[in-house]
């Protein structure tokens, strides 16, 4: 297929691009390069060096023969938007281009606001150019587990049944969107991407897939491996461990990594989440453009994890694998800076991509985070220098203010 990756830049949409070209798709790319401006202004940096746009391209043509075309387009550039669509005539669009930080969000006014336009206003953008220009696309578009937030009972994917009787006496069974509980402006602005889309579809017969992702983590996938086996530097993704952009997994290996105290927030930390390695997301995603939507007008939600965790139980683990390295990884208890209880019940369902033949690459995370310490420990002085960034300082009633560590 004719794959255009928005955001092909970051975390996700290089390793993504990376993946697709293995498989044998073409791929496009289009990005602004703001996730390297919005980690400067965390005053931090990748811990893994990645190269300019233009090394990377380099890298990707002597990896798979193709020159790929990009560029360097903003989603509000309506017009550029809409050129470059009827220019490729992709079947498939995938929407990585948003700022992914619930952190961020909540840093201030201007933060929060930035986030909302840039998210929800660019996806609106992206709606109408598709529908000008690419109708018969598929979208598939990254929201994140973070809308449902922690309901005290099972989630299902994306929709739930209820009964609802009618005034004539009869009874009829609606299906509806599961409520949303988000829990910063970043979470928010997925809510409303989400009912955006679907409005979309519903009027105007778009084909979307929504991905409700939990928590990615690692450092490489196979694709990024040339024909001796060694990873090309030049196919690395970016990983971030800053308290905005890093997730949880990759900050608390960057912290063992310099001997810092693993962060977790509150006195049991057991807040929990769904989480898969970064290969899987990539496995994830393939499989959802691989089987589009048959019907035109179809908006589907695929809930995308490998298993939860709280995050007491990801510290020990990275904590045990952390020791294998004769680190002596500490594990600390801090405030929390998160409006969140630390407890609660969370069974979500995440049955629709297994159906289509999602295996996870490994029962046991432990593989995973033994392979990230390996890369890792090379850029051990890197980390280091930004080792300011690994402490939370935004807090969700508005304070900045590094939080304490209570045990």
């Amino acid at each position: 297929m004719r794959v255009l990756i928005l955001g092909a830049d970051g975390y996700l949409g290089w390793s993504l691009a990376l993946h697709l070209s293995n498989e044998g798709h073409m791929v496009y790319g289009l990005d602004n390069f703001m996730r390297r401006s919005w980690v400067r202004k965390m005053n931090s940096e990748t811990a893994i060096p990645v190269g300019s746009i233009q090394e990377r391209l380099q890298g990707f043509f002597d990896t798979f023969g193709y020159l790929m075309r990009f560029e360097t387009i903003s989603m509000e550039d309506y017009p550029q938007l809409c050129q470059y669509i009827s220019d490729i005539k992709p079947d498939a669009i995938v929407h990585l281009a948003e700022c992914p930080s619930a952190p961020y969000s909540m840093h201030g006014v201007h933060e929060a606001a930035f986030v909302m336009r840039n998210n929800v206003i660019g996806t609106l953008y992206l709606l109408h150019a598709m529908r000008e220009n690419a109708p018969d696309a598929h979208l598939i578009k990254l929201g994140t587990m973070g809308e449902y937030g922690t309901p005290d009972m099972d989630i299902p994917e994306g929709f739930f049944e209820v009964s609802a009787n009618r005034l004539d006496g009869q009874n009829k069974m609606v299906r509806l969107p599961f409520p949303r509980q988000a829990g910063s402006w970043y979470h928010w602005s997925k809510v409303h991407d989400s009912m955006n889309v679907k409005f979309a579809c519903d009027i105007w017969g778009l084909r979307s897939t929504d991905i409700m992702q939990g928590v990615v983590y690692g450092t490489q996938i196979d694709a990024m491996k040339g024909a001796l086996g060694l990873i090309d530097p030049r196919l690395r993704t970016r990983l971030d461990f800053d308290e905005a952009f890093g997730t949880v997994i990759n900050r608390f290996v960057c912290q063992a990594i310099v001997g810092h105290p693993l962060t977790v927030y509150g006195d049991v930390g057991k807040q929990t989440r769904g989480f898969l390695p970064l290969r899987d997301s990539m496995q994830c995603l393939t499989l959802a453009i691989d089987n589009p939507p048959e019907e035109a007008g179809e908006y589907r939600v695929f809930n995308q994890f490998e298993n939860t965790y709280s995050v007491v139980e990801l510290a020990e683990k990275v904590q045990s694998v952390g020791n294998d390295f004769d680190l002596n990884v500490e594990i600390g208890h801090y405030e929390k800076p998160r409006t969140e209880v630390e407890e609660h019940y969370y069974n979500p369902a995440h049955q629709h991509l297994f159906d289509l033949g999602y295996k996870p690459s490994s029962a046991d995370m432990m593989a995973e985070l033994s392979l990230m310490f390996f890369d890792l420990m090379e850029y051990k002085d890197r980390i280091k220098k930004y080792k300011d960034a690994l402490i939370p300082k935004i807090r969700w009633r508005g304070e900045h203010e590094e939080v304490d560590r209570i045990r």
